[in-house]
């Protein structure tokens, strides 16, 4: 018996330029090309990691840089587009509210709201633009068998979204129905017609795309992949939400993420301000490359995981093994996992945009 649900239908959204938005990109944003802060004692890891990366794009190995959602927040998105517009790094992965945050900038140039003031007056998350542009974008590039962050990488890159006409997806549909898009393309005619989506390509300018990320992945051919939570973003509260396409889109990406993983031998992997989705999508992805390698007679081996966060670490030397179950630093995960995962981890214990923008000068 089906346990009642929320209509999506009835939230109302609303107008994104009605909210009150508290971060402007323009004051925040850090410029690669200006001298980095005092790194302190954090200089002989840096000088050590940027030999690594060095190391590991002359031997064609996988630099991966993983990043949460307060690195683009806090200004640090064209610190990562350098990386990728100066090919230091393979492959870039972030969670939902990166693509959020990273979208309403290049579209509007402002991003975050208050939480505390608009989830009580049923407002918090629920802005037209930003849950229509998302949805529809995650649909779309389903269509195409295109991943979720490819899929917001098009969107941005080509400010806007060619939405196909109904008829040609049925016949498609009809024509093709064990095709691997089929489910993709009614899940796109479904929402087409419910809600009588625009035909054609449709504008959808982005003046500040010069911050984002994704455009700069779109732009230079760097895969860009996303692991959402399916309830965890604000693109859920909207009419347009299709968790089927989030969902495939995510799934893509995973699989993407894990072929890169497989070339990570010598290479890096840098995780920045992400405690939960980094070491969880990256332990996954690394016994999945490793299991097939291994049927190839090889595995991931001599690989460096950089870790970035502001938290002490749980005041244990990770240096000298993993801590006894009774020590709080044994629950961090964002240390105890990448502990678990060979190679060397090394934990960088600062601010994310500190440390990538000092990276950039010795890489520089």
């Amino acid at each position: 018996m089906p346990f009642e649900q929320l209509n999506s239908d009835s939230i109302q959204v609303k107008p994104l330029a009605d909210r009150t938005s508290y971060i402007q990109i323009e004051q925040v944003a850090v410029d690669p090309h200006t001298p980095p802060p005092d790194a302190g004692d954090l200089l002989p890891q840096l000088d050590h990691l940027a030999d690594r990366v060095r190391k590991a794009r002359s031997r064609g190995a996988s630099v991966m840089l993983t990043y949460g959602a307060h690195l683009v927040k806090n200004g640090g998105g064209m610190l990562v587009r350098w990386l990728i517009e100066h090919d230091w790094v393979t492959h870039v992965a972030t969670q939902g509210a990166g693509i959020i945050h990273d979208w309403e900038f290049a579209y509007q140039g402002v991003s975050s709201e208050s939480v505390r003031d608009n989830t009580p007056r049923g407002e918090f998350g629920t802005w037209d633009e930003t849950g229509r542009w998302i949805n529809l974008a995650a649909l779309v590039g389903g269509a195409q068998g295109m991943g979720l962050g490819e899929s917001m990488g098009s969107l941005v890159g080509n400010d806007g979204l060619n939405i196909p006409d109904p008829d040609v997806l049925k016949q498609h549909i009809m024509a093709e129905p064990e095709h691997p898009l089929t489910a993709a393309r009614a899940d796109l005619l479904h929402i087409i017609t419910r809600h009588n989506i625009q035909l054609g390509f449709v504008d959808v300018p982005h003046p500040f795309k010069q911050y984002s990320i994704p455009a700069a992945c779109h732009e230079h051919g760097v895969p860009l992949t996303v692991h959402p939570g399916i309830g965890y973003d604000i693109f859920t509260n909207h009419p347009l939400f299709h968790g089927g396409a989030i969902g495939r889109g995510a799934g893509i990406d995973a699989r993407i993420f894990a072929h890169g993983v497989m070339n990570l031998t010598d290479g890096v992997y840098l995780s920045v301000g992400s405690a939960i989705m980094s070491p969880q999508v990256f332990e996954k992805a690394l016994s999945a490359a490793n299991n097939v390698l291994l049927s190839q007679g090889r595995s991931v081996q001599n690989h460096l995981m950089a870790v970035v966060d502001l938290q002490d670490g749980g005041g244990w030397d990770w240096s000298t093994g993993e801590p006894p179950k009774d020590h709080p630093a044994y629950y961090l995960r964002f240390c105890k996992t990448f502990h678990r995962m060979g190679g060397t981890l090394d934990y960088l214990c600062g601010d994310n945009r500190s440390i990538l923008h000092n990276l950039i000068a010795r890489l520089r």
